[in-house]
């Protein structure tokens, strides 16, 4: 007869096809059942943390929900981290856990309820006669909220013999919300009115867009407006009209687009959430622009929004560009007008441009604009990007353009960590088992996930290449703090040879001191996949230069 983790195993694997862990006492029954018993599939990672960011890799280069699983205790603990970039970043994973025994806890245990609620995720604990019912619920909550989940099995409830499996109806999905309300109309209308007037219209869509399916209907609304677009970062290529976009907006924006934001008179800000660093610490929109902005949340997320329409994006996006097109469509009568000229008279293409610098910079490492350009024309059309959090983040934003939001995956980005690059090419190469997987982190965060290098080797083998940006220091922090005079030791790295560790670790490491050393990434894309190796680029550059966004960061805090 089935017992309590065979109940969640064979629930879970109906709804969920990747899950990503390490064994441990408190889910060995789970493994066991999900793996003798389901078509799910595994991946073993090196580290707790690993699974739970895998599992958030997976569903940001997908939209698919994945799952992650650990033990009790010291296992748990070593998740929040991820936990709490997942729960800030609002990605649903389940987290399936061993816990506590329902007689109380032992020594090594903890309150690991109250530990998730810390970071902001709900625990759901299996009981003797609702195992599979809880894990439905699980998993609706995740994907109803975009949230992790933690579904926790207690030590002594394990291995009942509960009876057979129910099927249990749902995971049920959230119906869009629709801008129904009286007000949520009258301000459709207002905003409607507003860029119908509107001279130098924009759009600015976020990843609420693109996981609303919004690309679509946001093409007809910059078409019926006349709009320059752009993208937050994890927005990237929402809008299907490259032409009139200026890329990224905030600090990995070029300067010129930047510029040119700032002339529109109405701004219309859809599924994004204005964070400090897209509204470049408020100088995003100039004083005299009019702000709008279209979401799910209950409210308008920065103080510089005048107008605010709680809805989902693409049935908003849609409405929006309805009515929007009933004006110009008058516009032949003498009651309305025609849409913007102003995109028609901009150079999109130059106001992208970034400055890619020299091969190398003073000190007579490599520049990191220079090496990260020409990786950019050299990597494999056809990849998805994961990055670490660190200084470096901005080379890949800046010259390795995605295309589509899926594309690229920052993880770390929402809680400001850094460590969590190489775990995420897992759940990216288990979510596209046909692309290349691109990992991009820095010296800092790559070394402290080195755990789970091998699992980033044996998960994307030949369709795996790591960037590391390897300026031997923690750069953010010498970029802050050293420029303010502190001590610069604690900031400093010893050199590591990522190149060797790649190699041992069942990879192809390549120290790269010039450009003409990456000419290894052409050798390495025509050599067919299964008779080449995990590529990884130590990349020696120089840390005297610094991102963009990161002297924002420096200006504000001086």
């Amino acid at each position: 007869m089935p017992h309590t983790s065979a109940h969640v195993a064979h629930t879970l694997a109906h709804h969920i096809d990747e899950v990503f862990g390490l064994m441990g006492n408190g889910n060995a029954y789970f493994l066991d059942a999900l793996l003798t018993s389901t078509s799910a599939n595994y991946t073993a990672v090196r580290h707790e943390a690993g699974a739970v960011v895998a599992a958030d890799a997976h569903f940001r280069t997908s939209g698919r929900i994945a799952a992650a699983t650990t033990t009790y205790g010291a296992g748990f603990t070593n998740t929040l981290t991820a936990l709490a970039e997942a729960a800030q970043a609002k990605v649903p994973l389940v987290l399936v856990v061993g816990d506590e025994p329902t007689s109380g806890p032992r020594p090594w245990d903890v309150d690991q309820i109250a530990m998730a609620s810390a970071v902001g995720v709900r625990t759901y604990t299996v009981g003797r006669v609702d195992a599979a019912a809880a894990t439905v619920t699980a998993i609706e909550h995740a994907l109803t909220y975009r949230v992790p989940v933690v579904l926790a099995i207690p030590y002594d409830v394990a291995t009942l013999d509960i009876g057979e499996i129910p099927q249990v109806p749902g995971p049920g999905r959230p119906t869009p919300l629709a801008p129904s309300s009286e007000f949520a109309q009258t301000a459709l209308d207002r905003l409607a009115a507003e860029l119908a007037e509107a001279q130098r219209p924009f759009l600015l869509a976020g990843r609420g867009a693109w996981l609303a399916g919004a690309s679509e209907e946001l093409g007809r609304l910059a078409k019926a407006t006349g709009a320059l677009t752009a993208t937050t970062a994890l927005g990237r290529n929402v809008f299907p009209d490259a032409e009139y976009d200026l890329g990224v907006a905030g600090g990995f924006g070029a300067p010129g687009a930047m510029e040119r934001i700032r002339e529109a008179d109405v701004a219309v800000v859809i599924g994004a959430s204005l964070n400090q660093f897209t509204m470049r610490f408020g100088e995003l929109f100039a004083p005299t622009t009019s702000v709008w902005q279209i979401d799910v949340d209950d409210r308008a997320t920065n103080a510089r929004v005048s107008g605010f329409v709680r809805a989902d994006a693409r049935v908003a996006a849609g409405e929006l560009a309805a009515r929007v097109a009933v004006r110009v469509e008058a516009c032949g009568s003498g009651s309305g007008r025609a849409a913007s000229a102003w995109r028609e008279s901009v150079d999109t293409v130059a106001d992208r441009a970034y400055e890619v610098g020299t091969e190398f910079a003073e000190d007579g490492r490599l520049d990191p604009r220079a090496a990260a350009a020409r990786l950019g024309e050299l990597l494999p059309e056809d990849r998805v990007v994961v990055s670490d959090g660190g200084h470096f983040i901005a080379w890949a934003n800046m010259f390795w353009e995605p295309a589509a939001p899926d594309r690229l995956a920052m993880v770390g980005t929402a809680f400001q960590s850094i460590g969590l690059g190489w775990h995420s090419v897992a759940g990216a190469a288990r979510a596209n088992p046909d692309s290349t997987v691109v990992l991009t982190t820095g010296d800092g965060g790559g070394a402290m996930a080195l755990s789970d290098l091998d699992t980033a080797i044996r998960s994307a083998g030949g369709r795996g290449i790591a960037v590391v940006f390897n300026d031997a220091a923690y750069g953010a922090e010498v970029n802050l703090y050293g420029l303010k005079g502190l001590d610069k030791s604690p900031m400093l790295i010893d050199e590591i040879d990522f190149a060797a560790l790649g190699t041992a670790a069942g990879g192809h490491g390549v120290a790269v001191r010039t450009l003409a050393d990456l000419d290894v990434v052409e050798e390495w894309k025509a050599a067919p996949v299964d008779e080449r190796k995990f590529l990884v680029l130590d990349l020696r550059i120089s840390g005297a230069v610094i991102a963009p966004y990161q002297e924002e960061v420096i200006r504000v805090n001086s």
